[in-house]
């Protein structure tokens, strides 16, 4: 029932712009195998191989440290109504710098030129395979809303708290590779 694709199809990108929650998975040969959730209007299509994710301060950040390691990443996408789909955009991603020339170039481009409170970092996935299956066994859910929780937590802690939580939290992964997410660590 999976069929596999080398880009994006246009009915396959109305279905990932239409999704309000997707599921980013990475790893390296010796870590631990990282699967998020994420939301928050944050992912954009580029084109027909490329997406970008915008991501959020969080209690770690593994998804980077694989990359800057590894760079294998999985993004995926369940119809939760509807018809039945589940689509994988498979590939290597990297790990866009805030303050960085692509990072600005692609909040104005793409987000409006609105930087969220909280705002750690993009994520590009360079698409190589993209995969559909049939989706049976996902559930049927309604959307209600985003939670309010991240963003009222990252603005309490402030530009300054956030950079202090970041340089706590998000240096390492659980494994103990490093992030890359200050500069100062990736020399």
């Amino acid at each position: 029932m999976a069929k596999q694709f080398a880009s994006i199809e246009p009915a396959q990108r109305d279905f990932i712009e239409r999704q309000h929650i997707f599921f980013v998975a990475s790893a390296t040969a010796e870590s631990r195998v990282n699967v998020s959730p994420k939301g928050l209007d944050a992912l954009r299509v580029l084109d027909a191989n490329h997406v970008v994710y915008l991501d959020h301060t969080g209690s770690g950040s593994e998804t980077a440290a694989h990359l800057l390691a590894d760079g294998r990443l999985t993004i995926m996408f369940c119809a939760f109504e509807g018809a039945p789909m589940i689509l994988r955009l498979y590939g290597r991603g990297h790990v866009l710098r805030r303050g960085g020339e692509d990072y600005a170039r692609l909040l104005t481009e793409k987000f409006g030129g609105v930087e969220p409170m909280g705002a750690r970092q993009m994520v590009m996935l360079d698409i190589d395979l993209v995969q559909t299956s049939c989706g049976y066994a996902v559930p049927t859910y309604d959307y209600r809303q985003e939670r309010p929780g991240l963003t009222g937590w990252a603005e309490s802690k402030g530009e300054d708290g956030l950079d202090a939580y970041r340089r706590e939290k998000n240096v390492r992964s659980i494994d103990g590779l490093p992030t890359g997410l200050f500069e100062e660590e990736i020399r």
